[in-house]
């Protein structure tokens, strides 16, 4: 191990597990990330464990599954007893730095209830030292772009509004005062800063985020004619026969959330507009990308990149258009499945070098991954697992054949007052899903279960729950759902006791 022990952790949002070039996208442009991951090792099947931003980001930093942590929506907050990847850096003498965001709500039983920090969806996490804060609200991105004598409109979000009429227009902001940008430099300002210091930095992107319109001249980056079609049903009235949760989202989803003054439905979308909107969100992943070669020529510049341990991943997915949603929502994987590199600078690591790793990986194994390159063991309440031994090129014993998330969808802030959906209570609307590689399993807590045979339909068109030829494996993925539960239910003082000698540990 060098001397000084760096790592560099860059975490985007709502980039989805399929759009790198490196994996053999048909559209995407992603050059930088390509070769990190020609340097490191690519994990293809890597998942999340819940959505949107507050859940995702609370199972990425705490190693914890939704069902512990609790974090179940935006805006919830966080139980101040639990443990994080910040704090984990502190024990070893790091200051963890952070660019961007966590989404995290305080817990009210520890701070005021007129705390300013309730006014937007999610504050900072604690542990972590801001270096760029980028919160919900983006008020220190705008305070920037004021620094620069850039004129802010009221309200401030208009900045993203197209240039002009037609459908590939540009954002009126441009690339070099991008939020984007504005991550770079600070993220860049504290690395040179920090030369000759063992550090840590978590470099958070706002995107590819909506809403979906890049700036030039990553508005034209990609032809939206060489963009993939969606995967959906023939109509969304099709697509809504299966399931009540599915029709619910369909019939419910705006354009307002992912456009700058978007109207009527998403589910309403040609397929000329899902191609626009694709070729901006690839054009944002493109912009990310080369501020993402920025800060690894830096590194290199510098002398650090062969003593920085650097993980590139992201929050959650986006359904893009797929089964006639957009967001990041329910059971469908465009949601969940998220990119995630590893680029150990180690000579252990040379023989693995530009491989891809096929196992079922999880957000939950990030946590422990970066200790365990740290020489730390992993606190108990973590449920993930190093990847370390696939970056040396080793698949542990007993590796998970499965990948889980859940999803909770009841009101939140921005539909404050209103009742839960179906008739159901705030404690009746969870969702959980086991998907392994021909299987998918998604039980409701208060709503019919669905079960997907993905070998004879690996795009999930097909509900079998009710289908008695399938009653049999529908039975297996329910017990393997609740065996999955009780093994990682909260366990942090579980592996203590009290005993005749006083307190002990056990296995």
């Amino acid at each position: 191990m060098p001397a000084i022990e760096n790592v560099l952790f860059i975490v985007v949002d709502q980039w989805r597990g399929d759009t790198i070039s490196f994996l053999g996208h048909p559209c995407v442009k992603t050059p930088n990330l390509d070769a990190l991951c020609r340097d490191g090792v690519t994990f293809r099947n890597h998942y999340v464990q819940g959505a949107p931003c507050a859940p995702a980001r609370a199972s990425l930093l705490t190693g914890q599954y939704m069902m512990t942590h609790r974090v179940v929506q935006n805006g919830i907050p966080m139980d101040a007893r639990h443990n994080n990847l910040a704090y984990e850096l502190q024990r070893l003498g790091y200051d963890p730095a952070l660019v961007g965001y966590t989404t995290t709500a305080q817990d009210p039983r520890t701070v005021p209830e007129n705390d300013p920090r309730y006014r937007v969806a999610g504050g900072l996490m604690p542990g972590w030292t801001p270096v760029g804060r980028l919160d919900p609200a983006k008020r220190p991105y705008f305070d920037w772009l004021r620094q620069r004598g850039i004129e802010v409109p009221d309200p401030p979000e208009d900045i993203w509004l197209p240039a002009d009429d037609s459908p590939t227009a540009p954002s009126r902001i441009a690339t070099e005062n991008s939020d984007t940008s504005y991550a770079t430099e600070h993220g860049l300002a504290y690395l040179r800063g920090m030369q000759g210091t063992p550090w840590f930095l978590h470099l958070g992107y706002y995107r590819p985020h909506p809403p979906f319109i890049a700036s030039a001249p990553y508005n034209t980056a990609h032809d939206p004619a060489d963009t993939p079609a969606p995967t959906r049903a023939a109509s969304s009235a099709a697509e809504a026969e299966q399931h009540p949760f599915l029709a619910r989202y369909i019939n419910m989803i705006g354009k307002g959330s992912f456009f700058q003054d978007g109207q009527g439905l998403c589910s309403e979308m040609s397929l000329e507009e899902i191609a626009n909107m694709r070729a901006a969100y690839y054009g944002l992943i493109a912009e990310v990308d080369d501020h993402l070669g920025r800060v690894l020529d830096f590194l290199k510049a510098s002398g650090q990149y062969d003593n920085t341990l650097i993980v590139f991943t992201s929050d959650h997915g986006e359904q893009l258009g797929d089964h006639h949603l957009l967001g990041k929502l329910g059971y469908f994987d465009e949601s969940y499945h998220i990119p995630m590199v590893i680029r150990d600078p180690r000579d252990t690591a040379d023989a693995t070098r530009g491989t891809v790793v096929d196992a079922f990986t999880e957000a939950v194994d990030l946590m422990p991954t970066i200790l365990d390159w740290l020489g730390a063991p992993a606190p108990r309440d973590c449920a993930g697992a190093s990847l370390m031994p696939f970056v040396a090129g080793e698949t542990p014993a007993d590796w998970r054949t499965e990948v889980h998330w859940e999803f909770d969808f009841r009101p939140y802030f921005a539909a404050a007052g209103k009742p839960p959906p179906f008739g159901l209570s705030i404690d009746q609307c969870g969702m959980a899903v086991i998907r392994s590689a021909d299987a998918k399993y998604v039980h409701f807590n208060a709503l019919p279960p669905l079960f997907f045979d993905l070998e004879a339909d690996p795009d999930q068109f097909e509900n079998r729950a009710e289908d008695p030829a399938y009653t049999g494996r529908v039975l297996e993925y329910a017990q393997k759902m609740l065996n999955w539960r009780m093994r990682y239910a909260e366990r942090t003082l579980t592996g203590y006791s009290a005993s005749p000698e006083g307190l002990i540990k056990i296995a």
